[in-house]
């Protein structure tokens, strides 16, 4: 009787072996990545009885919502949010700093590359980019490598850097509107001439009468996201995503919600109508993934990029906190000349200083050195001067976080949104509510890029192939989306991954 029971013992462990070697071999067809430009987590429950059943609702009632995920850095602006989406990474590790950076005092745009040029348009302002600026791959990159770069990747955005940066640096296929002449294009980083399915859409558009009759402004309708929709279905039958013997993946940025965003806010009939009509786009591009792929044949996930900030009269008129100031007029102003000559000598004024991005101060490391300052002395004298800038919470050397009196949580973010090249030297903290309305957006609009809960908290939903329907409260983080995604198909990890698969969806 002993020895039957260890034969079976033996048996059922050989099972369970074979079991989890057969897993291995299991994947879905298609790997679907939906990012939300500024799409808020709270935007879930606010809409949800608005939305139609096969739409974000499908995803919220079949899918796996992680209800506390985060973004783990700052600044939260919309390069980073895709990139480190993607990659599992932060700042820190895979470079793409912002939308706008310094590199060594050299201005950068993320995706800005000289060397290629524009196809599809002759728009160099608009088509020379690429991904050179990312330092680690991405789940795409991951998943090309895997199949001997049999696997077939494309980003498609309305924004260059939202289709760019997601697909990672080994896609052949990322696409975004030329705003310009209302037509789709790519750069010589991928390819010498468009597709002829791409042609064929550019074609349609042409002939678009409401996108002629809003021409650049396009970014301000949901009419964007109809052309973005158009443009991801065409490239999932186009390029037969799905349809091989190896995993593709596509991945899909909608950004209209971020222009409509910046110029209108959180409330009112133009934000309503953005996400219901966001909600009819995902509901038609799950349609066509079902008809192309097939439903449970394909592993989705949805996130967004950054929240945003309510606006701050509307804080205000509501007797809560918050405020507004323009950087160039109420900090780099006159009187930080002033600080500065009194300090170091008549020849020294805010020159010394390239810019301050996402609440990050970048000195002109070249013309300080070249004026014959001490650096240290220069960072001191700043972190004294901006902390007496009303609004202002915390000023902190970025090389000496470590030992700044600010909370675990902005101290963790901090590190982790730096790069020593690429993030400058200060970071600013504002008090909660505060922002700056300068560039990014209208007096009755809104803009993100801080720590805090209107910018960090994020929706992120899972859906399809091995997904079980549920929902957790736990922490999780935008870093950990791309190993879930890697874990769940088997594959490695991206090269500079720092997140956790999420054990809920990883079963």
């Amino acid at each position: 009787m002993r020895k039957l029971f260890w034969c079976v013992a033996a048996l059922l462990c050989v099972c369970n072996t074979v079991l989890a070697h057969t897993d291995f071999g299991e994947r879905p067809k298609l790997v679907v990545g939906i990012v939300v430009d500024q799409m808020r987590w709270d935007y879930l429950s606010r809409y949800y009885d608005q939305f139609q059943d096969n739409g974000l609702k499908r995803l919220i009632t079949k899918g796996y919502s992680c209800d506390n995920c985060l973004i783990n850095y700052v600044p939260t602006v919309t390069a980073i949010g895709h990139t480190s989406a993607y990659t599992g990474t932060t700042p820190a590790l895979h470079g793409i700093c912002g939308n706008d950076f310094y590199i060594d005092d050299d201005p950068v745009y993320c995706c800005g590359d000289k060397s290629v040029e524009p196809v599809g348009t002759d728009n160099r302002k608009r088509g020379c980019m690429s991904p050179r600026n990312l330092l680690s791959t991405t789940i795409g990159d991951q998943i090309r490598l895997h199949t001997d770069f049999k696997s077939k990747v494309v980003g498609v955005s309305y924004k260059d850097r939202a289709a760019i940066l997601p697909a990672g640096r080994s896609s052949d296929h990322a696409y975004w509107l030329d705003i310009d002449n209302g037509q789709f294009m790519t750069s010589t980083f991928y390819r010498t001439e468009l597709p002829e399915w791409a042609k064929a859409v550019n074609q349609e558009l042409k002939k678009n009468k409401e996108l002629q009759k809003v021409g650049k402004d396009v970014g301000l309708y949901p009419l964007c996201g109809h052309i973005t929709t158009d443009m991801a279905i065409a490239a999932l039958k186009g390029e037969q995503l799905g349809k091989g013997d190896v995993t593709d993946m596509l991945c899909v940025s909608y950004s209209q919600t971020d222009v409509i965003g910046h110029k209108y806010s959180t409330r009112g009939e133009h934000t309503d109508e953005a996400y219901l009509e966001l909600d009819k786009d995902i509901a038609r591009l799950l349609n066509a993934l079902d008809e192309q792929v097939g439903e449970g044949n394909y592993l989705l996930f949805l996130t967004a990029d950054h929240g945003g900030a309510h606006n701050f009269q509307f804080m205000i008129d509501h007797k809560m906190n918050g405020g507004a100031w323009n950087i160039d007029e109420d900090v780099l102003n006159d009187k930080l000349d002033a600080c500065l000559k009194e300090k170091f000598g008549a020849a020294v004024d805010r020159s010394i200083i390239n810019g301050l991005l996402g609440y990050r101060v970048y000195l002109n490391h070249g013309k300080i050195k070249a004026l014959g300052l001490d650096l240290e002395d220069v960072k001191e004298t700043l972190v004294e001067y901006f902390s007496k800038v009303p609004h202002v919470q915390f000023v902190m050397d970025f090389e000496k976080v470590n030992t700044w009196s600010v909370p675990d949580v902005i101290r963790s973010r901090a590190l982790l949104g730096y790069h020593p090249h690429r993030s400058g030297d200060l970071l600013l903290v504002l008090e909660a509510g505060f922002y700056d309305y300068g560039k990014w957006s209208s007096p009755i609009g809104t803009t993100h890029s801080a720590w805090n809960p209107y910018d960090a908290h994020i929706p992120l939903l899972f859906y399809g192939w091995k997904v079980e329907h549920g929902s957790t409260g736990r922490e999780v983080h935008i870093t950990d989306i791309a190993p879930t995604i890697t874990q769940m198909l088997h594959i490695q990890q991206p090269n500079a991954c720092i997140g956790e698969p999420i054990p809920e969806v990883v079963k």
